[in-house]
């Protein structure tokens, strides 16, 4: 895997996948640029990378459009183009739709599509005119299938599938590479933060989560594909299984999907 000297973008950085993330890339000489909220937690993510000169803080809300164009200028200014962004920056729900604030389901959308596509579109002008370039979407299991209490979740997981697909037809004979990873369940804080209808945090840790695939592990198997350019994949435990079952019989899944507890 090829990361040395390459210039890296990673949103979310802050915790769970995007940490690992960074750190696994340090590991193999990648210059990295994090991003999330949260400055003091992005210090010791800094900390903890094999080469710290290396790493470099650009705090962010992406839900700050605007902040979004300046902070990509910032970079660009300073380091030149980047070689890799990671839209890894997301939220999570637990909550029924109709016990779901509007304001929820929106904030949702703006955190992880919105957000997401503000960040890419930032930087692919540069990528086009470079005709070089990866951009790196951390979706979800959740992008391929619905399940209760995760209606506004899954809704932006689908969306930024429909919308990574018709990009990667548009640029990929421009050398833009665009790699979407679909997460299964991962030990990470993604349910403990995750919004309840009224927007307020879930503050429990899922089931699922607390037997997934440790955030290391995911971030290794996850270079992999990234280093591969693939288009798409899937990392996690037989959670997986619920694309196949959802693509190949549909009538099973909506049976399944009615019967089953998620947490």
């Amino acid at each position: 895997m090829q990361f040395a000297d390459k210039i890296i973008w990673i949103t979310g950085a802050s915790s769970g996948i995007g940490a690992a993330l960074a750190k696994a890339l340090s590991k193999r000489g990648a210059m990295l640029m994090l991003s999330s909220r949260n400055k003091e937690q992005l210090e010791l993510v800094r900390q903890q990378c094999a080469h710290p000169n290396e790493v470099f803080l650009f705090p962010l809300d992406v839900t700050d459009f605007k902040a979004i164009e300046r902070v990509a200028d910032d970079i660009v200014n300073q380091f030149g183009m980047i070689d890799i962004l990671i839209n890894n920056a997301g939220i999570s729900q637990r909550s029924l739709v109709a016990d779901t604030l509007l304001e929820v389901d929106q904030k949702i959308m703006d955190v992880n599509y919105f957000g997401n596509i503000a960040l890419t579109k930032a930087m692919l002008p540069g990528m086009l005119i470079r005709k070089s370039g990866q951009v790196v979407v951390i979706s979800s299991v959740m992008g391929k299938v619905g399940t209760p209490v995760r209606s506004a979740y899954a809704a932006s997981k689908h969306a930024l599938h429909g919308f990574y697909d018709s990009l990667r037809a548009e640029v990929e004979k421009d050398g833009v590479a665009i790699t979407v990873i679909c997460p299964g369940y991962v030990q990470t804080q993604v349910s403990v933060n995750a919004l309840t209808g009224d927007g307020s945090t879930f503050q429990k840790m899922s089931d699922g989560n607390s037997k997934g695939l440790t955030a290391d592990a995911f971030a290794e198997k996850a270079l992999r594909v990234i280093a591969a350019r693939k288009k798409e994949a899937y990392i996690g435990g037989k959670e997986l299984l619920a694309i196949y079952v959802r693509r190949f019989f549909p009538s099973l899944w909506f049976w399944i999907v009615q019967r089953i507890k998620v947490t």
